[in-house]
Parts: C-alpha cells; sequence; structure tokens
C-alpha cells in the first residue's frame, strides 16, 4: 500500500513539476495565472519537504522498531534468568513463588475412583443393557 501512495505521490509531483515549467515557458500569454502558478510552486516545495520527512520518520520507525525487538528479547532472558534464580532460592515448592509470577510445584491430587460395591437385598439392580 505504501508503494502505490509513493508512486501516487511521485505521478502527481511529476504533473505539477510540468504544469510549472510549461507556465513559465509562456508566462508572456498567460500573465493572469502567474498568482495561481506562484501558489502551486510553494505547494510543491512543502510536498516534496513533507515527503522527505516521511522517508526520514519511516526509516527511524523500523529502526525504533528493530531496536524494541532486540529489548524485548534481552528482557525476556533476563526475566528468565531471575525466576530461574528466585526458583532456586525458595525451592520449586514454596508458594512465595507465586509473588514473581512462577507456579510453585504442586504435588497432583490424587482422585479415589468409588470403589462399586456390590448389590445389596435393598438396592434395586441396573436394568439389562440392550
Amino acid at each position: 500500500m505504501a508503494n502505490k501512495q509513493q508512486t501516487r505521490y511521485a505521478d502527481v509531483i511529476t504533473q505539477w513539476e510540468r504544469i510549472l515549467v510549461s507556465l513559465l515557458a509562456n508566462i508572456a500569454e498567460l500573465p493572469h495565472l502567474e498568482a495561481p502558478r506562484a501558489k502551486l510552486q510553494a505547494l510543491l516545495e512543502e510536498v516534496r519537504t513533507l515527503v522527505t520527512q516521511q522517508d526520514l520518520h519511516a526509516a527511524s520507525k523500523q529502526q525504533i522498531s528493530q531496536r524494541l525487538k532486540n529489548l524485548l528479547a534481552d528482557g525476556k532472558k533476563l526475566a528468565t534468568f531471575l525466576r530461574t534464580g528466585v526458583k532456586e532460592h525458595f525451592g520449586n515448592r514454596n508458594e512465595k513463588l507465586v509473588e514473581f509470577g512462577v507456579q510453585p510445584f504442586r504435588r497432583a491430587k490424587v482422585v479415589k475412583a468409588p470403589v462399586a460395591q456390590p448389590p445389596g437385598p435393598g438396592t434395586p439392580s441396573p436394568a439389562p443393557k440392550p
């Protein structure tokens, strides 16, 4: 999308330059268009300045994005190192680890399956499955 817009800018600027050159070549025949020509010339110069600034900001944005990516990667490594150090200090079962965003190691709760008792004389037996 940015390339299409860049092309459009370039096309518009080229058209403006062509008009301005033609007007300057024929200024004697078109003196009543001198004020609008000067205004278009000023607009063209401002557009060129803004396009240059836009390009500089795009390059700066890319550099900042790359720096941000590197800092985040370094920060993730350090955070992992620190969490490991906290686990080493407190032990992997200490509930204090929760303060540091670390899940303490907890034993799995043993769920005992209910023991099936044989049906007694007062309990109805299950119906046979067809």
